[in-house]
Order: structure tokens, then sequence, then C-alpha cells
């Protein structure tokens, strides 16, 4: 099969790699409009679960990812004056040009063309491929050439965010809430790298605007942020990239999902396909699912429009749970005066929560109340479960002993 890959990202490049195991035969050309070594962002996060899932389709790539990710295994939370910490939230980061980089060079050493600095914005059809698939993310080219067939939409959410690094090395997932005169602002920060961090802030608009942050220049932004978050940062810099005009680039997210993810031999793929909100952390892990999905499907089924069908039925329906985790962790934060003013271990008990659907109609303080009773009948079950067996096997040897004793079977009562 002759594939042409548009857009060089975590699930095109991945998708052609175990193309390639499956079938060293495979024709595969990946089309990445930027240079080599260049993308947006600053890390990216995933569970460990991913690791696992990796080994199984291609451990040499996921030894690399693996030994170039770092690990972290509590969340902090900063309100106010007080310092919120929980035990066990237990996951990686990673580079996104790193990653970029270790899933290129596995491309090309089984044989993949990588292709930087050409872009396909216009007729697919020119690239005489079997198969085009349109990893070229959210603002797909290709995917916009056909909106009314792919029956796409887009959501913007109400809150404005940016994306930016620094050299603060948070030793756990952090978040930050500020308050100011014009609302609340809080960052999320989580280390990619030995020496790199993410810091994601975000508000609403109302704090946004009154803050000045919409006229701000880059500069003057990160300036501002780095005052508002001082003490999470401990006087370390915030570090982005601006716009052309010397803004900071401040945006909404956007939520893409689209009728049909196929038509003809293109189909979507990854970010093209769709998005989730980034507060639950899973967009790079679902485009490499969306790889392994798709690859599976088309060494499976019975030819190539079969294959694309089930693909995106077997996609749609593994989606449902985090595209319902991430619509509701996004209005957690769009509600975030419902929570903020509970005690912090009540409030970050309740950010784990963020992704119930219950939450947003029960009253915080009695979804917490219920939370922590469930908590504990749960722990009780388990108790249960650990101590049932051992006490038959308890009960058991004394009935023997007394069976080998009196010749006669007792009764016992507990």
């Amino acid at each position: 099969m002759k594939v042409a890959i548009v857009g060089g990202g975590p699930a095109g490049l991945y998708f052609s790699i175990l193309m390639k195991l499956r079938d060293p035969s495979h024709d595969i050309t990946v089309h990445e409009r930027g240079p080599a070594g260049s993308t947006y962002g600053w890390g990216v996060t995933y569970w460990a679960g991913l690791l696992d899932t990796l080994h199984r389709h291609d451990p040499v790539s996921a030894r690399a990812i693996g030994e170039n990710s770092v690990r972290w295994s509590d969340g902090k939370a900063y309100v106010r004056d007080r310092t919120t910490v929980h035990h066990g939230d237990q996951g990686h980061g990673i580079s996104r040009r790193t990653l970029l980089a270790l899933l290129t060079e596995r491309a090309e050493s089984l044989g993949v063309r990588v292709r930087f600095r050409d872009p396909v914005t216009d007729a697919h059809e020119r690239l005489g491929a079997d198969l085009v698939v349109a990893g070229d993310g959210v603002n797909s080219a290709l995917r916009a050439r056909h909106t009314g067939h792919f029956g796409t939409d887009v959501t913007a959410g109400r809150n404005t965010y940016v994306w930016l690094g620094t050299t603060k090395v948070f030793d756990a997932f952090t978040f930050a809430f500020v308050e100011t005169a014009h609302g609340w602002i809080w960052c999320y920060g989580y280390r990619y790298a030995e020496d790199r961090s993410t810091c994601v802030v975000e508000c609403a608009p109302d704090t946004w605007r009154g803050l000045g942050l919409h006229r701000a220049s880059h500069t003057d932004c990160l300036a501002l942020l780095q005052r508002l978050f001082a003490e999470p940062l401990d006087g370390h810099p915030l570090i982005g990239r601006p716009h052309a005009d010397g803004r900071a680039r401040w945006q909404t997210f956007r939520t893409v999902t689209n009728r049909t993810w196929y038509r003809d031999n293109l189909v979507l793929i990854g970010d093209a396909a769709h998005t989730t909100h980034y507060s639950i952390g899973a967009g790079t892990t679902l485009a490499l699912e969306d790889a392994i999905a798709l690859t599976g499907a088309l060494h499976t089924a019975p030819h190539t429009q079969a294959a694309l069908a089930r693909y995106e039925r077997e996609r749609r329906t593994a989606l449902l749970a985090p595209q319902s985790a991430a619509r509701y962790s996004a209005r957690w934060y769009e509600d975030l005066p419902r929570y903020i003013n509970l005690a912090p271990p009540q409030m970050f008990a309740l950010l784990g929560q963020r992704h119930s659907p219950l939450l947003p109609y029960v009253p915080p303080q009695l979804y917490y109340r219920i939370d922590r009773a469930a908590e504990r009948l749960e722990t009780l079950r388990r108790f249960k479960r650990w101590l049932g067996p051992r006490v038959a096997r308890t009960v058991g040897r004394g009935v023997e002993r007394g069976f080998h004793k009196d010749g006669a079977h007792r009764t016992l009562s507990l």
C-alpha cells in the first residue's frame, strides 16, 4: 500500500512506524510543513498505562520514550496562603520536541520517508496514494476542504489560556490558584525534562481583560504572571514565544468533533479528528491510540473502506469516556468560584473529581461528604475481601482440629 501522511505529529509518525512493522513493503511518506525540530508546546503528559500499550506494539520506541521521560508521584495545590499535597498521582512528562525526534528517528530507521518543509494544503489526490492520513492537527487543511462531508463542529471554550515553559522544575504536578482584584487566575505546572517544566496559565475572560492581559505585550504578560505566581515558580522565569506582532499567545480551547472521520481514501487522525481539553492531559495518548487502531483495522478488515469504518467505530466508542471527562473538567475550571472557598483539602479532593458528571449538580460540600463516605465504604469492602479468606482458613483449621480431637464435626458460630 502507498500511504501519504500529512502532518508529522505523534499520531502520523507512530502510524507510519506501526504500518512498517506490520508490512515493510508499505510505501510510506510523512509530509510535515515545518522544519525539522520545529514544534509548538513545551512538554506533554501521559500516564503509566500508555507505556505498557506502546511496549506491546513497538518495544523499541516505547523504551526510547520511557528513557527520555520524567516522572512524578504527587499532586500539589496552592490556594491563597495554603498548600495541599496529594500523594499517588503518578504521571510522566516528555518534551514534545524530544518525542517527535524519537518517533521520526524510529520511522526513518524502518524506511519511512519524512519530508520537512513539505506542506500539503490543497488537493490530496495529487499525492497518488492508496491512503491519505490527515494528521495535520486541529486546523487541518485537508479536513477543511471537505468540512461539509466530515460534519466538522468546532466549539470554543469560555476561558482563555496561554501555554508557557519555565526553568522551575516542579517536583509534583502543581496547581496554583491566585485571587486578584479582577477574579481568579491559575496555572498547571508539570516537569517534562530534568531542567524544564510546562506552565499553562488560565483565567476567565473578565479576569483576562481586567488584568490588562488582552492588550499586554508578551514581555509585560510574562512579567505580570511571574509576579502572580511567584510562590510556585520560586523565582524562576516563565518562557514563551510571542506572536509576530509581539503579543502573548493567549487563546481559547477549541473542541473539535466530526460526524464522520473518512472520505474515500482520506482519513482523519489525532487532533484533526477530535480534541479533548488539555486539563485531562490525554491528547497525545489518544493520538497514539488512534494510530494503533487505524493500523489494526487496515490489516484485519477485508478492504480499505471496511477498515476505515471499523477504525472510526472503534475509536468513537473508546473516546466516549475521555471526551466526557474533558467536558466536565473544563467546566470545573469555568465554575471555579463554586469550589474555591472550600477548605483546601476539600477543594483539592473535588479538583480530583472534576471529571464527574454529577459534581456540577450536587452542592460541593455534600458531594465531598458523599465521596468520603463512599471511599470509606470501598475501604471496608476491600478489608472484607482481604479478611474473608483468612477467616475461612482459620475456621477450616479449627474445624479440622476439632474433628480429629472429638471424632465429630463441631458447630461453630461467629
